[in-house]
């Protein structure tokens, strides 16, 4: 299984490699891809050093698989030209998710989508993968109506530069800024641009995405992004309204059942979902699970998941891993 892994360098790229080793993915043969300034370099896996390659190059080697995470236009450009030469191509970027002509997929819901003639599949957006990760399970159950999501998100989310600023603003170190404010001891509520009804991508992401995934677009969906100042995992408080009455009880046991899904729900203990807790893990992690007593037939819940993990490189993966499974490559 020759595999490229375009955007080695980046935040994502380097955990990318790191799931990989971990989950002992068959690669016979790693294609790091980067910039041309990191051309050349190298890097590590396994224990073995591999150089740099450009993109035509890699395109030129045609791998099976190309996992990207280079950035939305890096994507729309080079995706295709991967594909023509029969690799598959699972993209972590924005690029393709809601193109109709592309699958957007998250393993555990709805991988059997995939066919051999999807060359460009879509990883979805960390803050919809961990949501839906939690929802799916009560949709098939309940039918959502309407989720109403809060987001709390890291700084990881932006990349390198805003880490920096927060490790900088910490240290009391004065130096580039990823964000328009401080974010040390402050949270700011813009995640992403504006679009133009007064919504950031990343909520109108939640929305959109949502739909798509559960395949159900008559699910009402509202959004508020707000980055905080947490190095790693992104939080969201969720309020779902479901067609039909739940009991809490079966509510538990669906998310317990569900596999990558961990239920953190004892009050007596306080034991909750936290950021600090879902580092380095692949599990989305549900608590604060609760009736909202304010209207019918809807839910609180709390949920937690490593952004840099399931919300990007291991959601990648276990696509790719799927692909493998069912010789979809």
């Amino acid at each position: 299984m020759k595999v490229a892994v375009v955007g080695a360098t980046g935040m994502v790229g380097h955990v990318m490699l790191k799931v990989l080793e971990e989950r002992n993915f068959p690669v016979t043969e790693l294609l790091p891809v980067a910039s041309e300034k990191s051309v050349g370099k190298t890097i590590k896996f396994k224990d073995k050093d591999y150089k740099i390659i450009g993109l035509q190059d890699a395109v030129n080697e045609r791998p099976d698989i190309a996992l990207f995470s280079a950035g939305g236009g890096t994507s729309l450009d080079w995706a295709p030209k991967f594909a023509e030469v029969g690799t598959t191509v699972v993209d972590n970027s924005s690029a393709w998710r809601m193109d109709a002509t592309k699958k957007l997929v998250v393993p555990e819901i709805n991988a059997d989508i995939l066919t051999k003639e999807d060359k460009i599949i879509a990883n979805p957006n960390c803050s919809t993968i961990q949501m839906v990760m939690a929802l799916a399970p009560l949709h098939k159950k309940y039918k959502i109506k309407r989720i109403v999501v809060s987001t709390y998100q890291s700084v990881s989310g932006t990349g390198v530069k805003a880490v920096k600023q927060l490790e900088n603003e910490i240290a009391g170190i004065e130096g580039e800024m990823a964000y328009f404010y401080p974010i040390s001891r402050n949270a700011i509520p813009h995640c992403d641009v504006f679009e133009n009804n007064g919504y950031t991508k990343e909520e109108m992401k939640l929305v959109r995405e949502t739909q798509k995934i559960l395949d159900d677009r008559s699910i009402a969906v509202t959004a508020t992004a707000v980055r905080i100042p947490t190095a790693g995992g992104h939080s969201e408080a969720v309020n779902v309204e479901f067609e039909n009455d739940f009991d809490l009880k079966d509510v538990r046991h669906l998310l317990e059942s569900t596999p990558g899904v961990v239920v953190q729900d004892d009050l007596e203990k306080n034991s909750y979902p936290m950021p600090i807790l879902a580092h380095d893990k692949d599990e989305v992690f549900v608590g604060r699970i609760r009736r909202d007593e304010s209207q019918p037939n809807t839910l609180n819940m709390w949920i937690v998941s490593d952004n840099l993990r399931k919300g990007a490189a291991t959601n990648t993966i276990q696509i790719a891993e799927y692909l493998v499974k069912e010789e979809l490559v």
